[in-house]
């Protein structure tokens, strides 16, 4: 796969394989690290694994970072962009949807494929000031990938309440579903382009 990926990059004179590691903390001792404008890491060394490391890297340092996998479910992929990624690419992907993603990303943009999402996202949303204030609270929690109890300790008040706030986030947005409120939010807030195919 990665001899692949090198063949592909050697036909385009601004993109080239600069090193392949066989983990990601071996990556991070290289002395190449640092040289690292994009970084391609395979969701298959466990996803865990990558949100952590996401995590750690320094946000001054860190490459933009691309996250390759066969099965990328939604949930996955929103973790991943909350944590700092900035590609979501499916290993099944047409040539030009690889080099769009990398060509994309390299620029300083974000690219996810929207086979990722099983939803459509409703893209015309009401406006935010149709919203409370402890609903927008709620909503910027799920938008930073918090869970109901986690939104109901941080707010002081109790998940059931959580549940009460969504269901009217939902039927004031028309939104369905977390993952569209957070995915949405990124979009309004530039960190995400509109869905490609």
């Amino acid at each position: 796969m990665v001899r692949g990926l090198g063949s592909l990059l050697e036909s385009t004179p601004e993109l080239r394989l600069h090193s392949q590691h066989a983990s990601i903390a071996e990556w991070m001792m290289n002395s190449s690290a640092e040289r690292t404008d994009v970084l391609i890491i395979d969701k298959s060394l466990g996803a865990q694994m990558v949100l952590e490391t996401l995590g750690r890297m320094p946000a001054e340092r860190r490459p933009a970072v691309i996250i390759w996998g066969v099965s990328l479910n939604e949930s996955e992929a929103l973790r991943f962009l909350q944590a700092g990624c900035r590609g979501i690419l499916r290993k099944g992907a047409d040539l030009d949807s690889v080099l769009a993603c990398i060509r994309t990303v390299a620029s300083g943009g974000s690219w996810m494929q929207d086979s990722v999402f099983r939803e459509q996202i409703v893209t015309e949303v009401h406006p935010r000031s149709e919203l409370t204030p402890r609903e927008q609270q709620v909503l910027e929690l799920v938008e930073q990938g918090f869970k109901n109890r986690e939104i109901a300790g941080e707010l002081g008040i109790r998940p059931g309440t959580v549940k009460i706030h969504l269901k009217h986030i939902f039927e004031k947005t028309g939104i369905r579903g977390r993952h569209g409120l957070a995915l949405t939010g990124l979009r309004q807030k530039g960190v995400l382009p509109a869905l490609v195919s």
